[in-house]
């Protein structure tokens, strides 16, 4: 029972990424962009030896993202970078 449980979970979520592909790939519904693009603000963290963090803010970088629930393409998908639009790297 567990197990067509887990299968039935498995292609489930096959058909919504394949789906989800597709509607990347063939533009559907027609018009619509497949590709976006967000703004980030990347910013690095380094750690001094009294223990204070100095902050040092880099120029916005502007990215492409995809629109669709998955990242495809090799884009993260918008709705995540939207979300996500600060990033932080720690030296």
């Amino acid at each position: 029972m567990k197990l067509r449980i887990l299968v039935v979970a498995v292609v489930s979520l096959v058909i919504v990424y394949v789906g989800d592909d597709l509607s990347v790939r063939y533009r559907i519904p027609k018009g619509r962009q497949p590709l976006g693009t967000v703004t980030i603000q990347r910013y690095d963290a380094i750690p001094e030896k009294n223990g204070k963090t100095e902050f040092a803010f880099e120029d916005p970088v502007i990215q492409t993202c995809v629109h669709s629930l998955f990242p495809h393409m090799g884009y993260p998908p918008c709705w995540y970078l939207g979300r996500h639009s600060e990033q932080r790297i720690n030296y």
